[in-house]
């Protein structure tokens, strides 16, 4: 099984790329036979504008533009697919958003049945999700943010595509959990990553 995992953050020491880090050797560690690629968007320097050319693709009136190809591919090759993120205003960075925006394409990602019906074309994927906010629990659960923020990424973005989500977890900051704590959830999130069940995801057509 081999698991790509995306983080997007500009600093290479940050707790984004150490966490990121734990979840591969949590991987690794679980069989040694699962394999591992971390995409670090920042240091490859992806570029998350959606251009004319990603316009066009999506009106089907042009080819898709190779770094786009590029990054579907790596998906394509792997099992699970895990995002690794700082939260910002209440979300992911532009940088994932934008590799979102361009990389989850029409025709691939999804499509439109003949009778206009949505094809949900990632069904065979599973998702985990790793927030990392600055913010504590209590603030989170006051302002609603926990729920509003996993219908924007776990059902409005992937459930959209087919692919299920399977862990969903916010790393965040208390007397509890400390950040050698967060590395330890990072690695037994990537011991478990092809056993978690999605929870939302894999229908065909909706």
């Amino acid at each position: 099984m081999h698991a790509l995992i995306v983080v997007s953050h500009p600093k290479s020491r940050s707790l984004s790329h150490a966490v990121a880090a734990a979840v591969a050797e949590g991987v690794s560690g679980s069989n040694p036979s699962h394999s591992v690629e971390i995409a670090d968007l920042a240091a490859e320097g992806f570029d998350p504008r959606f251009t004319a050319a990603d316009v066009d693709h999506h009106l089907r009136r042009a080819s898709l533009p190779a770094d786009v190809a590029v990054e579907q591919a790596r998906i394509e090759r792997a099992d699970a697919l895990v995002l690794v993120y700082p939260v910002y205003w209440w979300s992911m960075p532009g940088l994932l958003k934008g590799w979102i925006d361009r990389v989850f394409t029409n025709g691939w990602a999804y499509d439109e049945a003949a009778d206009g019906r949505l094809v949900k074309k990632l069904g065979r994927l599973r998702v985990h999700l790793v927030a990392i906010g600055g913010a504590d629990d209590g603030t989170y659960a006051r302002h609603g943010y926990f729920g509003a923020m996993r219908t924007q990424i776990d059902h409005g973005i992937f459930d959209y595509c087919g692919a299920g989500v399977a862990t969903s977890e916010f790393l965040l900051p208390s007397q509890e959990q400390t950040p050698d704590a967060h590395l330890g959830t990072a690695r037994a999130i990537g011991r478990d990553l092809f056993r978690a069940p999605a929870r939302y995801g894999t229908a065909d057509v909706a």
